[in-house]
């Protein structure tokens, strides 16, 4: 059954803030293999023009993709998680994310796409930090793959 198309345009409310740690960045960066100093080393980081150390790009997906989880479990959208597959992922950044950032995320329902029975759902999701600063938009595709026939 097609998701409905009058969640579009849908906003949930913002997340609890979320504290970017230093250690968090490092884990992180191991884990995605990227050696950039300026994500593991304060004064790299400083002599970039940063306060503290940075964290990869891709970082904040975990943050976005978590705030996403009240689309995903919202019961009138009526999404089964248990055919949705990653589709794609893109940021904007207005700055990079920083250690001691508090960041919440709001996310928003930007298109609902019927293809070939497949449900593509586009959720916006706008981080920012506890001045209300932007920091980065994410975008995240998922796809629901439509059900087997019987």
């Amino acid at each position: 059954m097609a998701l409905d198309q009058s969640f579009v345009g849908r906003s949930y409310p913002p997340t609890d803030p979320y504290e970017v740690g230093r250690e968090k960045i490092r884990e992180f960066a191991e884990a995605v293999e990227d050696t950039n100093p300026a994500y593991i080393d304060t004064e790299a980081a400083k002599a970039l023009g940063h306060p503290d150390v940075i964290a990869p790009p891709t970082f904040v997906f975990a943050i976005t993709f978590k705030a996403a989880g009240l689309v995903i479990e919202d019961p009138q959208l009526g999404l089964d998680y248990s055919r949705v597959v990653h589709g794609d992922q893109k940021f904007a950044y207005t700055r990079p994310v920083r250690a001691g950032d508090r960041l919440t995320v709001t996310s928003t329902i930007e298109s609902i796409k019927s293809l070939a029975g497949n449900d593509v759902l586009d959720i916006r999701g706008e981080v920012h930090d506890e001045a209300g600063e932007h920091v980065v938009t994410a975008w995240t595709k998922l796809v629901a793959r439509a059900a087997e026939e019987a």
